[in-house]
């Protein structure tokens, strides 16, 4: 009988042994649940979101009319931007303007390259802008496109 008391004490231990592997699996789990970000704000409804206008009132109301002049008076004037800085700025935009002409007369720079040295300065102007002029910032962000289409267009470039 002794021997079958020996297997009734390590009948027990076996389940133990079972219970224990699966608490690896048990911890592991809440980890899980906390990788997830809580949302702290509520879901809008659907019928919340306002109406977005469609076809010429959208284009209008997308791209505020681009007045480049009274741009490069803002930022002749802010004082986010240092003296400077702002020449080696008017250097690049010159330069970049030389190379656009270039390109329009058959030249060497291709038009994804300009583009590339456009955004890298609008950028970096914005960057310049973003903490001390935030509100110039906003117009020159908000006008990148207009301005780039002034600049792809050998006509409307040459009038400028």
């Amino acid at each position: 009988m002794p021997g079958a008391t020996a297997a009734a004490v390590s009948a027990p231990e076996s389940p133990t042994k079972s219970t224990a592997s699966t608490v690896p699996t048990t911890r592991s789990a809440p980890k899980a649940s906390n990788s997830k970000p809580a949302s702290t704000t509520p879901a809008k409804p659907a019928t919340a979101a306002p109406q977005q206008p469609t076809g010429a009132a959208a284009k209008s109301a997308a791209a505020p009319p681009l007045d480049l002049t009274a741009l490069e008076q803002r930022l002749r004037d802010t004082k986010a931007i240092g003296l400077f800085t702002k020449l080696s700025i008017k250097n690049q935009v010159d330069d970049l303007l030389d190379d656009f002409r270039a390109h329009f007369k058959g030249q060497t720079p291709p038009l994804t390259t300009l583009r590339q040295r456009y955004d890298l300065l609008l950028m970096k102007v914005l960057t310049l802008l973003q903490d001390g002029d935030p509100p110039l910032a906003s117009a020159i962000n908000a006008s990148r496109e207009a301005i780039w289409s002034l600049l792809n267009d050998p006509t409307k470039l040459a009038a400028s």
